[in-house]
């Protein structure tokens, strides 16, 4: 027979339950019963035991012991640790005081967490909080076994990860990293370290939140979970259920020292790219673009006459960078690179170092408006030496009137003219004295600001020159005159101005005209 069958429904009659022998209805009452209490049963027991999964991770996690001896008498400087970091104050509790606090070098020991990622070649990753400056680094495994650390392979002040090597005796348990941006919110995760000194301490939590900035350096882009993380988790990693790190504990917010339920650790996608270049080179060897970027506020937004304030501005292009040499422009608007969207401004820079060096990649952005894709091949940032800072490519403007300023009457503009809460004058030796200005700088010079302007709220301030209006160069009053009118003109209720300081640094402003 084809087709699906139908299942026809069949009633019974009421008088036919009436009939059912009173040992068959109290067996069916019970078995009805037993269905009901089967979900309250499994309540009262609490969710599935995450002990096969902590079972089989314990022996890869370690326990870090360090030594360090301070040079100077009383008072010197502990080491300095990431502020928020779990690490922190843990110098203080290990303190060695047996020889007192007098003059002379001073013992001093802490304690963190790692985890064994090739057992074979004995390499095991922690925070670089954990052992800077340490004399000795000692790994103390699960078992009691203890094993002097060989040499530092490498460390990443910048994200805040270090590379161990030890020697074993014979394989190490080890654990393997897993993919933290399949992690959504809400997923479970479990935490194993070595709070207060209590090794071997297992937690368990949640992922609350993803790409976390909690201001620790340029690449911040942390998980946070609720699972509980102490001083001396630092370095320790997090885990999902399938038991691969998707995280390396590194900080926690507490007005305490304790948890209390806000924890960070560096994603996994982040920190194997940086543990692979540890491993192979002893350092980092991030991509870089060649730009100052800065963000997109709504001030800004507006400006641009764009609908949502997403991108990474381009305040500055450094000459002879990848960005230069691909055409990109300050004042463009990054919104995608290589494939991938640019949300935030500090979205940009991590995308960026991520990228392997030399490689070509596509650049989306907006300029004037217009939509437009630049390939881009990646340099080397360059982290040891300062790099000196980006400078915009020389423009020339064809209304330049060699910065006299003159109206249309031909009538010279007496200096200190105010705009938009802005006294302004061209600029003047004197001027260039007095506010450190170089004598490459173009524009025209802030004299003074009305501190209840606009302006003065977006920390615009004496000394610093006006350099575009409306990304349009200028070299006059008038040019800045004529430039605020055309947006006003166009409708807009704010000016773009582009301003550089005495330092060199550039950046875009967006200032109300109405």
């Amino acid at each position: 027979m084809n087709g699906p069958v139908q299942c026809e429904r069949v009633e019974r009659p009421r008088s036919a339950w009436r009939a059912l022998p009173v040992a068959r209805t109290a067996a069916l009452v019970a078995a009805f019963t037993a269905l009901l209490l089967v979900p309250a049963l499994a309540q009262m027991r609490g969710p599935a035991s995450v002990a096969p999964v902590a079972e089989k991770l314990l022996d890869a996690v370690v326990n870090i012991s360090t030594n360090q001896t301070l040079k100077g008498s009383e008072g010197a400087p502990l080491p300095k640790v990431p502020k928020g970091a779990p690490f922190e104050e843990f110098f203080e509790d290990f303190f060695d005081r047996k020889g007192g606090r007098g003059p002379g070098d001073r013992k001093v020991s802490a304690q963190g967490s790692g985890f064994v990622i090739d057992g074979k070649e004995g390499l095991i990753v922690t925070n670089n909080h954990v052992i800077e400056g340490a004399d000795e680094i000692i790994i103390n495994f699960a078992d009691g076994s203890k094993l002097k650390v060989d040499k530092v392979l490498g460390k990443d002040s910048k994200t805040d990860l270090a590379l161990l090597k030890v020697t074993p005796k014979k394989p190490l348990a080890q654990v393997p990293f897993g993919a933290s941006g399949k992690m959504k919110v809400g997923d479970w995760v479990m935490a194993i370290g070595n709070p207060f000194g209590l090794g071997g301490s297992v937690s368990v939590g949640i992922i609350s939140a993803k790409q976390r900035d909690i201001n620790t350096g340029p690449y911040d882009d942390y998980l946070q979970t609720d699972a509980a993380i102490n001083k001396g988790n630092s370095g320790g990693p997090l885990f999902n259920m399938d038991g691969e790190v998707i995280g390396v504990n590194t900080a926690i917010i507490s007005p305490t020292g304790g948890s209390i339920g806000i924890g960070f650790a560096v994603p996994s996608d982040a920190a194997t790219i940086v543990v692979e270049q540890l491993r192979q080179f002893g350092e980092t060897r991030r991509g870089w673009l060649g730009v100052n970027v800065q963000s997109i506020t709504d001030d800004l937004a507006e400006a641009y006459g764009l609908k949502e304030n997403v991108g990474a501005l381009v305040a500055s292009v450094a000459p002879e960078g990848p960005a230069a040499k691909a055409g990109i422009l300050d004042g463009d608007v990054i919104v995608k690179f290589d494939g991938k969207d640019v949300t935030t401004m500090r979205g940009l820079p991590r995308l960026v170092s991520q990228t392997q060096i030399g490689k070509e990649v596509d650049v989306e952005l907006l300029r004037k408006g217009q939509r437009r894709t630049v390939r881009v091949a990646i340099g080397r940032l360059v982290e040891d030496a300062k790099a000196a800072p980006a400078k915009t490519s020389k423009r020339v403007n064809p209304k330049s009137r060699g910065g006299k300023g003159n109206d249309k009457g031909g009538n010279i503009r007496p200096p200190g003219q105010s705009l938009i809460g802005l006294v302004l004058a061209p600029l003047t030796d004197d001027l260039r004295s007095k506010h450190g200005l170089g004598p490459n700088v173009k524009g025209v010079v802030v004299v003074d600001v009305d501190p209840a302007s606009p302006a003065a709220q977006r920390q615009i301030k004496a000394g610093d020159v006006i350099v575009e209006v409306a990304q349009e160069a200028v070299t006059s009053i008038d040019d800045i005159s004529k430039g605020i009118e055309r947006v006003r003109t166009a409708g807009r209720n704010a000016v773009l101005l582009r301003v550089e300081d005495g330092k060199g640094d550039m950046r875009f402003v967006a200032v109300p005209i109405e």
